[in-house]
């Protein structure tokens, strides 16, 4: 089965001990979230599973037959087009540009594009248009994983719902296996099977949650109702730093 194993992973810039003795595997179909204050050592954790840093100590070890990666910013191409941009990973790994403009084309529907924009550059977007560009991208392969770094932050209330509720449909129909970072406690029981929470100096795993309901089903007063839920545990609390002065 294909799955992501992260065993005894410990991690230094420098002198400075980033992550400490982190431990979790995520299977095909699920859904893992990691929580924490910004600065906890997220997204260095989500690089090294990602491959996007070397591994010092530990291991990671990723079975999935193609991953994609969706950022924070969406870091497209100033010189390309809205649909040469989702195109450029297809293109890579050796698709006829004319299949590979058909897929951007058809993905950049589904993701509220119009016909418009297609030709249009980064710079004549608007930030939430950007986003829409930066998941059909990612998503355009057809990822076996999806690695996202907190890409709903910067993103308006409706934007980051539509968003959602795409991956949703594709999380219910077991299209897609998902590995994100948040400090959004109400993102991640909205998306996870399973939330880590991350505690800082350095990065370690104090806490798991899990969600045994499927995405599909829980609405906003399963969510509002977990997230008060959840915000009563000591550990969040304490890893939040929520402690009333």
């Amino acid at each position: 089965m294909e799955r992501l194993e992260v065993k005894k992973l410990n991690h230094h810039f420098g002198f400075t001990e980033i992550l400490k003795d982190i431990n979790f595997t995520l299977n095909k179909g699920e859904v893992l979230s990691i929580v924490g204050p910004s600065g906890g050592g997220k997204t260095t954790l989500l690089h090294l599973c990602a491959n996007l840093l070397d591994v010092e100590e530990g291991s990671v070890i990723n079975t999935f037959k193609s991953s994609s990666f969706a950022f924070q910013e969406p870091r497209l191409l100033p010189w390309k087009n809205t649909i040469d941009n989702i195109a450029l990973a297809l293109i890579a790994r050796g698709e006829k540009n004319s299949e590979a403009i058909k897929k951007s084309k058809e993905i950049a529907l589904r993701f509220g594009l119009k016909e418009e924009d297609f030709d249009k550059f980064p710079k004549d977007l608007s930030g939430g248009m950007k986003q829409r560009v930066s998941f059909a991208r990612a998503l355009v392969v057809k990822p076996s994983l999806l690695f996202l770094d907190e890409p709903f932050s910067a993103l308006d209330i409706g934007l980051k719902k539509e968003l959602q509720t795409i991956l949703i449909d594709m999380i219910s129909k077991k299209e897609i296996s998902i590995l994100f970072i948040t400090h959004d406690l109400m993102e991640a029981i909205r998306l996870s099977d399973e939330m880590l929470l991350l505690k800082s100096d350095p990065g370690y795993i104090v806490k798991k949650f899990r969600f045994d309901l499927a995405q599909n089903e829980r609405n906003d007063r399963y969510v509002y109702g977990k997230s008060a839920e959840i915000l009563q545990d000591e550990e969040i609390i304490s890893t939040f730093e929520l402690e009333l002065k």
